[in-house]
């Protein structure tokens, strides 16, 4: 895995050249994507905000996140994360964002174990797409530090 702070600097740096702003949604990391971006020096040209929606209260309020799509498949879900996403964009001038939504754990289930994050990336104009990693339970810490990897990789294959 390649070290998160250049990761960040790649992904602003396309993100620029691109004239891209970036926002985020997110649960499981609670801050974290937009806390590695916004760790780089000068992060503010491109990156526009980062939702931190951990109840599903906030997911709704704050993202649109419909109550139905919540009662039918759950928050840790591909359908959470592209409303998430979608969510991200529309209350926001961004136009590319991250979603994740997952179980850091510890603990989980039997249908959401431990390590499961569903991510969604939405872009003006585009489809928004989902996708689910099993991490599995490497543990709280590992699990959110391997989430936010994902992320800045999946923003910087979208920026590429």
């Amino acid at each position: 895995m390649s070290d998160v702070t250049t990761l960040a600097t790649q992904v602003l740096a396309l993100a620029r050249a691109k004239g891209v702003q970036i926002a985020t949604a997110e649960s499981c990391t609670g801050g974290l994507i937009i806390g590695a971006l916004t760790e780089i020096a000068g992060s503010s040209d491109v990156v526009d905000r980062g939702f931190i929606t951990y109840s599903n209260g906030a997911k709704m309020d704050m993202l649109g996140v419909h109550a139905a799509t919540l009662e039918t498949y759950g928050a840790v879900s591909e359908a959470i994360a592209l409303e998430m996403a979608d969510g991200a964009l529309a209350h926001s001038n961004a136009g590319l964002s991250v979603s994740v939504t997952g179980i850091a754990g510890p603990g989980g289930s039997e249908f959401k174990p431990e390590g499961r994050v569903c991510f969604g990336l939405a872009q003006t104009g585009q489809v928004t797409l989902s996708k689910t990693v099993e991490f599995g339970p490497l543990g709280r810490a590992n699990v959110r530090k391997a989430t936010v990897q994902t992320a800045l990789e999946w923003l910087q294959d979208a920026l590429s």
